[in-house]
Parts: C-alpha cells; structure tokens; sequence
C-alpha cells in the first residue's frame, strides 16, 4: 500500500495545480496499477479491468502530456474504471454509461481555474456529447495543442497561412490550398497531386525554397 501511495502522490507533478487532491480519493477507493507511459501517437491512455491473473483496474496515461491533457486523460481513463464497476461488460466502451459517468467526474473541475479560459471553454462544448478521444474534437485539441512543448518549426496545418509549405514525416513537401469544412486541401510538390488533410494534423513549416529544393 506504502508503494501505491507514492506513486500516486507523484502525480501532482503531472496535474494542474491543485488537481491532485481532487483526482487522489480514486486510488484510495480502488485498487488500481498506474502506468506513465512514453508517447503513443495512437491512443493518450489506456484502461484494462481486473483478470484473475491481474485482479485489479490497469490505467495508463501517456507521460509526455501537458497538465491539462493529462487530467482529462486520467479523468478519462478512471471514468471507464467506475463504468466497468457499475455495468462490467453490458455498457459500451464509449457508450451513454461512460460519457455520463465521464461528464460527472469532470465538472468538479470546472470554473475552478485548473484549466486556462480557452480550454475550459472548449472542454464545455465537448462535454456535451463527450468522445472516444479529445483527438477528434478540434476545437479542444486546438486549445490543448497550445500548451504543448513544440518542436521548432512544428505546427497545426489549421495555423499555417494560405498557400503556406510544409512538410510531413515521410519527408512529402506539400502546399496548403484551401480550407473547407472539416479538411484542408493540400498539393504534394511532388506528384502533384491534391489531398485532404485534417486541420489538426502536425506538419512542419518550410519556406519556398526550401520546399522546391529539399
């Protein structure tokens, strides 16, 4: 139990002023394995119910996360814990169950300055009809993004200019066109070609020149 402790006092280094007294009766309530991870591109946190070869509740949560998104994501995770324990396996993952148990644990947070105004004001809106992940919210995504620790050069496709250049990690040179509804138009250098890309896809910024010449 001494060990269990430490490890969740240790996550006031990660949370929002202030949070960890709020987020601590949790791991007081359950028995529960937390694991910060490295970056996952792919998925924030992760949550596994007790087995009889692992009788307790298993959260992850990626460690590189900014105060803000790192409580919404443990929030997210623990709301699937207090889900399974009331339904087990008859709600869905992602089903009205969790998006109200979800919505319940966050609001304690509200209106208490644990999230800066542009956040918070995004994360109302989410609330309404939470998701699978704050990935496919733009707006929150955006407002989180902004808190980020940014690799140089490193920006959202939505922040860059019209007919602005940038780069992707396969090494693609391509040139923002035309912003629609819920994708942006962009042309490969290369090919020639034109695809669409989501606003909130990380690229990184390149001038002309380098764009043209590698």
């Amino acid at each position: 139990m001494k060990k269990q402790e430490k490890s969740v006092a240790f996550l006031e280094h990660f949370l929002p002023h202030g949070a960890y007294e709020l987020v601590e009766p949790y791991f007081k309530s359950h028995t529960i394995h937390l694991t910060l991870t490295h970056e996952r591109k792919s998925v924030l946190g992760d949550y596994r119910h007790p087995v009889p070869e692992a009788p307790y509740h298993r959260l992850s949560v990626n460690a590189n996360l900014n105060p803000y998104s790192f409580l919404i994501t443990l929030l997210h995770e623990l709301a699937h814990l207090l889900t399974f324990i009331h339904f087990e396996h008859r709600a869905q993952p992602h089903g009205k169950e969790w998006k109200t148990q979800f919505r319940h644990m966050l609001i304690p947070f509200m209106g208490k300055r644990f999230f800066p105004p542009d956040v918070e004001k995004a994360l109302f809106s989410y609330l309404h009809n939470p998701a699978a992940s704050t990935c496919t919210d733009a707006h929150l995504y955006k407002a989180l993004y902004r808190y980020d620790e940014h690799k140089p050069g490193f920006k959202l496709i939505d922040d860059l200019g019209r007919n602005q250049y940038f780069q992707t990690e396969d090494g693609e040179v391509y040139q923002k066109l035309e912003k629609l509804r819920t994708r942006t138009k962009c042309k490969n250098l290369g090919s020639g070609k034109v695809y669409l890309f989501q606003g909130i896809a990380e690229v990184k910024a390149v001038r002309r020149h380098q764009a043209v010449h590698g």
